[in-house]
């Protein structure tokens, strides 16, 4: 999803031209759950920060679960409309289209953690359990941008001659992968911790797909963190690949 730049300082958004109060309050709702957390995110703070009354929250949303809904909907969109105008859209090749959405993806992490994170991935870890509509918005955005890159995945793993693994399979991999970097980022305070990873993601996807483009820049992370000795893993005998995407992901698309 996308990252955009969130203030943990209210802001006054009533002078923006033509947004509307639905606007302003989803906008404010996706800084302040961002920012605070879904439960720490009271209606009149959302309200205060957006710069309307609570008469006119109440015309829009039942309440707030049902804004948390509307907004991951509304980030959904927006992640839609920056990743449908990037400039990679237009590169013939389609492995190189999926690695041009990854260079924008580190591109993008830009400020401290808390100005990058993910709205849906912020607010689904603290409700997945309590909140069961706001879990079914979030994994239906998440699938709706898995899905918009299965065609030229679908296509660079036709070029390459793949059979190993499913567009699906892997686009969810994708979104998996920028969902655990930019927890990596917040954990370390650094963000060249999910730069770091997703560099790792774009080699591994050019290894899938036969390229040999370079890898961003050259060098180890920046951030050294002590860390304790890990276990040395038992060698297990290796499974046969397969060729269709575990049970979880068609499970997850046909309840949307």
């Amino acid at each position: 999803m996308i990252a955009a730049s969130a203030s943990a300082k209210p802001r006054d958004r009533r002078a923006k031209p033509g947004g509307g109060a639905r606007k302003l309050v989803l906008d404010a709702a996706t800084d302040e759950i961002r920012t605070r957390g879904y439960e720490a995110s009271s209606v009149e703070d959302i309200c205060r920060v957006a710069g309307v009354s609570k008469g006119a929250f109440f015309h829009h949303f039942a309440d707030k679960e049902a804004l948390a809904v509307a907004a991951a909907d509304h980030w959904r969109d927006r992640a839609a409309t920056i990743f449908a105008d990037a400039g990679y859209n237009a590169l013939a090749d389609p492995a190189a289209r999926i690695l041009g959405y990854v260079d924008l993806r580190i591109a993008l992490l830009v400020g401290r953690p808390s100005d990058v994170s993910c709205f849906l991935g912020t607010m689904v870890q603290e409700v997945f359990d309590s909140h069961p509509a706001i879990r079914a918005a979030v994994a239906r955005a998440i699938l709706a941008s898995a899905d918009a890159m299965e065609p030229d995945i679908a296509a660079a793993l036709r070029a390459a001659r793949v059979r190993r693994t499913t567009a699906a399979s892997v686009s969810m991999h994708i979104q998996a992968a920028i969902q655990g970097a930019l927890i990596m980022a917040k954990a370390m305070d650094d963000l060249e911790a999910a730069a770091d990873s997703l560099r790792h993601l774009r080699s591994y996807l050019e290894t899938l797909f036969g390229k040999s483009a370079k890898v961003g820049r050259k060098g180890g992370p920046r951030w050294k963190k002590s860390r304790a000795p890990v276990p040395a893993a038992r060698t297990r005998p290796r499974s046969r690949p397969t060729a269709r995407p575990s049970r979880s992901i068609d499970a997850a698309r046909a309840r949307r």
